[in-house]
């Protein structure tokens, strides 16, 4: 201390203490590793960034799940990866999970779904803001003014000097910024109605509780569990039945069905809906932005006005279909068995919604006639946002996509193959490994049983004909009927295809283009 004193004020231990310890060193290190992650995610492919998040979930989960559990591996790590990918396929019955495994699958489920996932997307672009490009604005289209932005109007002031490319950039960055937030209270708002729907339900109607008591499931675990599974298309419920239990309850079915479709095949119409509700009543320009230019966005789920209207008209349509077709083959028959008019049509409505692509299920579909299966998956194999869109002036070739086509294509693109292409790869592959099963146990190892699974795994459904033991040619004593997906059953090289085939299933965005080489005159 008196060395310090004696020095007077011109040297102090804060002086020393920055002489050797300066925060430049500390902010450059953290400004280089900055630097590298947005370079990795600027460069980075979308489909690795995909696949490595997915896999990094996915085995992180199935660490978690393996704590204090005696289970197999493989098949823990394979209801992991189903819950990541929001496939729902399952090896294990669900009843063998604790309360704190219900949970940790309900984050695997949330962190999952393709609302949560293309959030994300939507903070890192805000994050590496910097490294992306602007998109090009033509100028006799797009118009900044103080009070509006506005698409195809000719306004006072277009975008031609610097500062106005500012301003444009400004307005897109905060954007995408408002964007995030609306996804983000969309996916609060949506899970605090549906839980708060549910526990509700489940509270004032006995024969709904009394499953949950006789079951040993918390009742706030199950009402969360069910509708993050619901809105994230996954299918799990933390029954062994599935829905099948609760099909007597059409009023709980009734609360999950719309869940269904908003966490799926109408969250584009549903999400233009909300952003078109905050710009009439907030008078943000952010709102306008977004409605009017969608494609800039470079948000994958908003869509023009007219897209989302023949969306919703096409998804409409699927689901009358199969109404229709479902109730006039299988209304009389054992299927549903000892329900009323009502509960038939309301299971009805329920079960073939599923098939896009949620998978609960609250009929037995072994029991169910080939004819709708091989409905269910047509559906199944339909991505969700197929719609019938007819052809206009609009969606002819642009110059930008023509340049886009004579591009001399890699190797690599040539050598991609179709979405069918794979999955007849796999098929074939599954029924080489359960070659055995297929010859001792040909009524339940079939190849449409087999061909069932695989395509409700790409289209991460989850829904499976299941196994029944009664169907052996050869008795088995030692057989048990297990409450889980018929690949519960195949050989651990099967159920590893399978999981190729759920993460291909998730990924399939990246190769809806996939096969276009192959001319077939």
């Amino acid at each position: 201390m008196n060395y310090f004193s004696s020095l007077g004020n011109k040297v102090s231990v804060t002086h020393l203490c920055k002489h050797y310890f300066p925060k430049k060193s500390s902010n450059s290190l953290m400004k280089t590793k900055t630097s590298m992650f947005h370079y990795v995610i600027s460069h980075a492919k979308p489909f690795w960034l995909h696949l490595f998040y997915f896999l990094v979930v996915s085995l992180v989960g199935y660490m978690v799940l393996k704590v204090n559990n005696n289970l197999n591996n493989l098949d823990l790590f394979f209801t992991s990866v189903s819950a990541t990918t929001a496939s729902s396929m399952s090896t294990l019955e669900m009843e063998v999970f604790s309360n704190d495994q219900l949970i940790v699958m309900t984050i695997l489920m949330l962190l999952g779904g393709e609302v949560f996932t293309s959030m994300l997307g939507l903070q890192l672009r805000r994050c590496n803001f910097s490294s992306f490009q602007t998109p090009k604005v033509d100028n006799s289209h797009v118009i900044i003014d103080n009070n509006s932005i506005e698409l195809g109007t000719i306004n006072q002031l277009s975008i031609s000097t610097s500062d106005d490319s500012e301003s444009y950039s400004k307005y897109y960055n905060n954007s995408i910024k408002v964007l995030g937030y609306v996804v983000l209270g969309y996916l609060l708002v949506v899970h605090a109605i549906g839980s708060t729907l549910v526990t509700i339900y489940m509270t004032l109607t006995p024969s709904a509780n009394n499953v949950l008591k006789s079951k040993g499931l918390v009742l706030n675990t199950f009402s969360f569990f069910v509708i993050v599974s619901t809105f994230s298309s996954c299918g799990f419920i933390p029954t062994n039945e599935n829905m099948i239990i609760f099909r007597g309850n059409p009023g709980l079915l009734l609360i999950v069905l719309p869940f269904v479709f908003l966490g799926n095949t109408l969250y584009p119409s549903l999400l233009r809906l909300v952003i078109w509700v905050l710009e009439r009543f907030i008078k943000k320009k952010e709102f306008n932005y977004m409605l009017n230019n969608y494609k800039e966005m470079g948000y994958d789920h908003l869509l023009s006005s007219k897209e989302c209207w023949y969306l919703t008209g096409t998804t409409i349509a699927f689901l009358v279909l199969q109404v229709v077709v479902f109730c006039a083959m299988e209304w009389s028959s054992g299927v549903m068995e000892g329900m009323n008019s009502y509960q038939k049509f309301v299971g009805s409505v329920f079960q073939t919604a599923n098939t896009r692509h949620s998978g609960e299920s609250i009929v037995d579909l072994s029991l169910v006639s080939p004819a709708i299966l091989v409905l269910f998956i047509i559906m199944m194999y339909l991505p969700a946002y197929t719609s019938f869109l007819p052809i206009s002036d609009e969606q002819e070739e642009t110059p930008e996509k023509s340049i886009k086509m004579k591009k001399k294509k890699k190797v690599v693109e040539n050598m991609v193959l179709s979405q069918l292409s794979y999955l007849v790869i796999f098929v074939i592959i599954i029924c080489i490994t359960e070659r055995k099963s297929l010859k001792d146990d040909p009524l339940n190892f079939n190849v449409l049983n087999i061909v069932f699974e695989v395509i409700s795994a790409y289209g991460n459904v989850g829904l499976s004909t299941g196994y029944n033991c009664k169907r052996r040619l050869n008795s088995d004593k030692n057989c048990s009927d297990k409450l889980y997906g018929f690949s519960g059953r195949w050989s651990n090289a099967g159920k590893c295809v399978l999981i190729l085939v759920m993460f291909f299933g998730r990924l399939k965005k990246f190769n809806m283009h996939g096969g276009k080489s192959w001319k077939m005159l």
